[in-house]
Parts: structure tokens; C-alpha cells; sequence
């Protein structure tokens, strides 16, 4: 089933086929199967890449952000996820994901061959505002509690000159599902001119 969100460029499926729906037009939700997730262990551990994201491939300078939150009864490390996606190697994640003290918090994600993992802040509320920015050859993340002011999470560069795919993901390293609702999605191509100052 070909998905369309209202105001976003066409979505494709990178990395395999994965399961989404809207249950509203104004809705995307995606349904991680058992252990889907994206991870290139710092230590030289198993990689692993059975999740997938449903994105679009970017043309310009732009910012991407929803409102997402996980549905149901929660996991350790499963996550809503914004994403950016160029090979197994090369990618990164913004999740609003479960900790194992039983958190829900903001964490992002950058591999550039091995994954540099950094939490950030413990959210509170059932939801989170998750956004993702490029600017030129560099990408930025923050996170806002009410979609308005942003709080700044990380920037970096992908050492990756392929195409690349941003988008929406759900994970379930170690649970049975996880389904994740993305509401609220905006696409624009004004991107802040400072990261730092909350806009």
C-alpha cells in the first residue's frame, strides 16, 4: 500500500519492506516487528539492521518534525524514531525511546561506520516532539516538548555520498512490537539559522 502524508515529498520503503498505516490522514503509524532496530556496536559486536524506515530522498536544505509517541505497553529500547538513512554504515536515528531504568528519553544515534550512541533528555509526558535539519552538508537534531521551542540535541555530517533517505522508523530490540504514531508532521525548507537559541 503506497503511504501519503499530506505536505511531504513521496515515501519509499529503504532498507526492505516495512509495515505502516494511517490511521487518520494526519497520522503515520509504524509497526516494528521483534527485534528491529538499527545498531553498529561501538565494540565491534554484531551489527544489526532489521528495521526499516519509510522516508523520502531530500533535494535540498529542509527540516522534518512530528509529534510522536509508542503505543501501548512499553520495551527497553524501543522508539518513535526520525531517521537518515544512507547504507548499513552509514546513518543515524533521533528516537524517542525506553530506557532500561524504565525512562522514556531522547536519544540519537550517528554511525559512521560504528555508532555513537548519546542519550539526551527524559521526557515526561506520553509524546515528544522529535526533529531532524539539513543544512548543507551537515544535519542537525532537536527535540521540543511542545513543537515550538526546540532544545538542541546534536549536529554532525554522514560520511556518505550516496543517496540518502530521512524519514520515519519504529524499533523493538528487545520486545515483541512496537508501534509508533507520527502526528503533527511538518516539512519545510527554512531551517533555523542558529541550532542553539531554541528555534
Amino acid at each position: 500500500m503506497k503511504i501519503v502524508i499530506p505536505g511531504l515529498p513521496p515515501l519509499e520503503w529503504a532498507n526492505g519492506q516495512g509495515s505502516a498505516e494511517t490511521p487518520t490522514n494526519d497520522v503515520l503509524r509504524l509497526i516494528a516487528a521483534a527485534g528491529a532496530d538499527w545498531s553498529n556496536d561501538a565494540f565491534g559486536g554484531p551489527q544489526q539492521h532489521a528495521a526499516t524506515l519509510l522516508g523520502f530522498g531530500p533535494t535540498e536544505d529542509f527540516s522534518l518534525s512530528a509529534r510522536v509517541v509508542v503505543r501501548g505497553e512499553r520495551t527497553t529500547f524501543d522508539a518513535a524514531v526520525l531517521a537518515i538513512w544512507g547504507d548499513k554504515d552509514h546513518w543515524a536515528k533521533l528516537c524517542f525511546e525506553y530506557s532500561p531504568q524504565g525512562q522514556a528519553m531522547v536519544v540519537s544515534v550517528v554511525t559512521n561506520d560504528f555508532s555513537d550512541d548519546c542519550n539526551s533528555t527524559f521526557v515526561t509526558e506520553d509524546a515528544v516532539y522529535l526533529r531532524v535539519t539539513r543544512s548543507g552538508a551537515g544535519w542537525a537534531f532537536h527535540s521540543s516538548a511542545d513543537g515550538h521551542n526546540w532544545e538542541f540535541v546534536r549536529v554532525f555530517r554522514i560520511a556518505y555520498d550516496g543517496p540518502i533517505s530521512v524519514g520515519f522508523l519504529s524499533q523493538a530490540p528487545l520486545g515483541d512490537l512496537c508501534v509508533a504514531d507520527f502526528e503533527n508532521i511538518m516539512y519545510s525548507t527554512s531551517v533555523p539559522a542558529d541550532f542553539r537559541d531554541g528555534s
